[in-house]
This record gives C-alpha cells, sequence and structure tokens, in this order.
C-alpha cells in the first residue's frame, strides 16, 4: 500500500480521561514507575495489564491497582526479553491499545573494573526488553497505538561509573526514533521517558539509599530540591498514551536536572 493511501493518524482527545476504556500492558508494571503508571491509569478507566518476572511482587501490585479503583487489572507472569513470552502476553490480554516499556536493571560498575559478564543481564534486560515488545506490538496495536519506553538523564549527561547503563538507554532512545519513522505507516507513535532520578525500589538500590530520610537529604541539592516521585515519573507515560500528536519524542521528566 502507498503513503498517500493511507489513512491519517486518528484524532482523539488528547487528555489522559480519553484512555478511559482503552487496555495499556505494563511490562515492569510489579513496582516503581510501572506500578505508579498502572494506578494512575486504572484511576482514569482504563483496563491495565501488569507484566513482569516475580509472581509474589505481581500479585501484590495487581492488589495495589485494584485498591487505586483498577476495576479491570490483570497480572501475567513473563519474561519481559522473550518475543515469545511477550506474544503469549498479548494473547491472553486480548485487545491493546498501549504498550509501556520500564523494564530493565541499571548496571553498576565502572569500565575498568566490571567485565561485560557482570553488566550483560542488565544491559539484556534493558534493550531487549523494548526491542521485544516493539516487536510483539508493531503485531497487534492499532492505528492510533503508542509504545513507550523508558531511557534516563545519564543518556546526556553521563556520570562516571556506569558506562554500561548510560549505553543501554542511549540505544533505547535510538531505538525510539528509529521505530517511530518505522512504524508510522502502521500509524503507531513511539516515544521514551528520559527520567532523573525518581524514588523507586530500584533507585533507592542503586544509590544506597536507606529510608525517607536518606532519601531527603539526598534530593536537597538537586534543582527544585527533592527527587521526583513516581506518580510524577508515571504521568508523563499517561501524556504519551492519550497525545496521537507525539511520536518520535525523548521526553525529559527530570525535575530540571538537565539544566543544572
Amino acid at each position: 500500500m502507498s503513503m498517500t493511501a493511507l489513512a491519517p493518524m486518528p484524532v482523539s482527545s488528547p487528555l489522559p480521561s480519553a484512555l478511559a476504556g482503552r487496555t495499556a500492558v505494563i511490562v515492569g508494571g510489579s513496582s516503581g514507575i510501572g506500578l505508579a503508571a498502572g494506578r494512575l491509569l486504572a484511576s482514569v478507566g482504563a483496563r491495565v495489564v501488569l507484566v513482569a518476572r516475580e509472581a509474589a511482587r505481581l500479585e501484590s501490585a495487581v492488589a495495589g491497582v485494584r485498591a487505586a479503583g483498577g476495576a479491570q487489572v490483570l497480572g501475567l507472569s513473563a519474561d519481559s526479553a522473550r518475543e515469545e513470552a511477550l506474544e503469549q502476553v498479548f494473547e491472553q490480554a486480548g485487545s491493546v491499545d498501549h504498550v509501556l516499556v520500564t523494564a530493565g536493571a541499571f548496571a553498576m560498575g565502572a569500565l575498568l573494573d566490571t567485565p561485560r559478564e557482570q553488566v550483560q543481564e542488565a544491559v539484556d534486560s534493558r534493550l531487549w526488553s523494548a526491542y521485544a515488545a516493539a516487536r510483539v506490538a508493531a503485531r497487534h496495536l492499532p492505528a492510533g497505538g503508542s509504545i513507550t519506553f523508558s531511557s534516563g538523564l545519564y543518556a546526556v549527561r553521563p556520570v562516571p561509573g556506569v558506562p554500561a547503563a548510560i549505553a543501554s538507554v542511549a540505544a533505547v532512545e535510538g531505538l525510539t526514533r528509529a521505530l517511530a519513522v518505522e512504524l508510522a505507516p502502521r500509524r503507531l507513535r513511539v516515544n521514551a521517558l528520559r527520567y532523573g532520578i525518581v524514588d523507586t525500589p530500584m533507585s533507592r538500590g542503586a544509590f544506597g539509599l536507606d529510608g525517607d530520610e536518606a532519601v531527603a537529604e539526598a534530593g536537597r541539592s538537586s534543582l527544585i530540591g527533592r527527587f521526583g516521585t513516581a506518580d510524577e515519573a508515571a504521568a508523563a507515560a499517561l501524556f504519551l498514551m492519550a497525545n496521537n500528536f507525539m511520536t518520535g519524542a525523548v521526553l525529559d521528566v527530570d525535575g530540571g536536572a538537565g539544566l543544572a
């Protein structure tokens, strides 16, 4: 089919309320930003499918989304880096409109201290989870559907000691732009969220922050005087899902950290 024969991207309300009745699959939805996105989506009437590997955490996450008003929430256990596992997720989920990928570990270690084998799993989980999710989503999403990836501030403001992690999030940003162009004929949108430091279990572990006081103290020197909350970070994902004029964007959600 020629490009001129294609129908344009559908027009719909860009407000999160337009997500009511839509289905969003969240890959990495058992904690942190993914779980917060699930709660927010449930609050606007969306159907939520949480995907994660650990069954116990997933069960707890589903209960949390239900407590937030999610009458339609499903938890599915799957290895997010395996395409065949995600294909089964989509088959069980039924009709899907949006995909958010927050799965991915943070690969710690300086270059000369850390051989490839020590960071391979973390790098693979970040990049290949995004790639696998995109391949499956591209076969299932309707026109106007969206895929949203997660990146990080260090992709553009690198720090020493985490080169593999920085390389993996930068790769996700490149994948975002490439797929926004490649999937445009299908009228699918692909975006990424470039997060600053958000208070999640993963960031607390990565930075060795034990307790709320330690988090508050660590965030005091930032531009706005604190780290972001998971809800603040997740709200940006709902914006990208709802707004059909957004594609190929890497949206900074960093509390101004990119300016400092």
